[in-house]
């Protein structure tokens, strides 16, 4: 009888688990091609000195073998880098609400282009937010782990 509470609670508490939902950017999320809705990388956003870094962790079908950033700004220390492990997220602080990350930057290593950004976590997928001026285009990450 024991031993049946104890594996009803044990798989209680795993399906619990599963239905839990990430609150926090920290970790690893799948980037969503705006056009083909196919996975392109996985990326690990990490916390250092307070504030928010994410590095391109896996690529799937790069258009070609070990890319670089060749759009990427001459000035930039990225420029002509692989973007594999390259860091695209740099310097999120997290606003007087704590719900959302900004004032950092984000890179687009196919085109080169660095963008104001902005991170929140909505019903446990992650919402990124890219700005030039006033204009701004949000995707939608999904957990990878």
């Amino acid at each position: 009888m024991k031993r049946s509470i104890f594996i009803i609670l044990a798989f209680s508490f795993f399906a619990l688990q599963g239905f839990a939902q990430r609150t926090s950017p920290i970790g690893k999320w799948k980037t969503i091609d705006d056009n083909t809705g196919e996975t392109k990388s996985v990326v690990e956003i990490e916390k250092r000195d307070g504030k928010l870094f994410g590095r391109i962790l896996e690529l799937f079908d790069p258009p070609e073998p070990d890319p670089v950033c060749e759009e990427c700004d001459e000035d930039d220390a990225r420029y002509m880098k692989p973007v594999m492990g390259m860091e695209i997220i740099r310097n999120m602080q997290k606003d007087d609400d704590d719900a959302e990350w900004e004032e950092g930057d984000i890179l687009d290593p196919e085109n080169g282009k660095v963008y104001r950004c902005k991170l929140w976590v909505e019903e446990g997928k992650l919402k990124v937010r890219g700005y030039i001026a006033f204009l701004y285009r949000t995707q939608t990450w999904l957990p990878a782990d």
